[in-house]
């Protein structure tokens, strides 16, 4: 299992370089622009300037650049964006350690700017899974309302690890450009995920397109002394994803009992 830490500039600090340095983990972390970082990258946002005043179309421009800050024992890899669009001018930087910032380091802030989906993981559990109703006034009552909504959430991923199809690369989901999906620069990473999603929803759907889709389902139910029978709908839209995730489960059996 290979570790990447991302943070803010907050976080980035000598201290946090050395100890990822030491473990061997991949890191990138927000570096704050400087009177120094400034005049290293000003011909880059004045490029930047020219073209967004050539094509009207906002402009994203990067520099990779080897950089030293007065407290750092060593250069270290940044990497500078300088961007011009209708709100005005913006520059930003990072370092990293990241293999490729060199080559691909517009795939490098991206990665580091992607930080913010980790986060939705996080509001997947709060808002859709609604982990947020904690009214009792009792803590025990609260703490096991978490758990049951922390259960379903991991209840929720395993499935969904399960019945996800085979996972495609760029060019099979019809993109021309050849690079690995964390090498993918903004608008094509943007594309990538979205053709991945139409092909497969449940496998990258959140809780709500599990919900609307296999749970929120109107069905006839029958009892007898020997069964239960589950009637559904034959014109449903959606059965072909029930029965994929009920083979799925059927598959997966039932879990090792420890021996002794």
């Amino acid at each position: 299992m290979h570790i990447q830490v991302r943070g803010d500039s907050g976080f980035g600090i000598p201290l946090m370089y050395e100890v990822c340095e030491e473990l061997g983990i991949t890191f990138t972390f927000g570096l704050g622009m400087n009177p120094r970082l400034k005049r290293m990258s000003e011909l880059l946002l004045e490029q930047a300037v020219q073209q967004y005043e050539q094509t009207g179309e906002p402009q994203r421009l990067f520099l990779p650049i080897e950089y030293q800050a007065d407290s750092w024992p060593a250069p270290r890899p940044v990497v500078i964006k300088a961007e011009a669009h209708a709100q005005g001018t913006n520059r930003r930087a990072v370092v990293t350690n990241r293999p490729g910032w060199l080559v691909e380091p517009q795939a490098t802030y991206d990665d580091y700017a992607q930080r913010g989906e980790s986060e939705n993981r996080n509001k997947e559990l709060k808002v859709e899974l609604q982990a947020d109703r904690l009214s009792d006034h009792r803590f025990l009552a609260n703490f096991f309302r978490l758990y049951l909504h922390a259960t379903a959430l991991n209840l929720m991923i395993r499935l969904r690890q399960a019945a996800a199809l085979p996972v495609k690369t760029p060019v099979q989901l019809g993109l021309l450009n050849p690079l690995p999906a964390e090498a993918l620069d903004e608008p094509d990473r943007k594309r990538f995920f979205k053709r991945r999603r139409d092909r497969d929803p449940l496998g990258g759907g959140l809780a709500c397109t599990w919900r609307t889709r296999l749970i929120k389902v109107a069905a006839e139910i029958i009892t007898s002394a020997r069964r239960i029978v589950v009637r559904l709908s034959g014109t449903w839209p959606h059965l072909d994803h029930f029965l994929h995730v009920s083979r799925v489960v059927l598959s997966l059996g039932p879990a090792p009992q420890p021996s002794g």
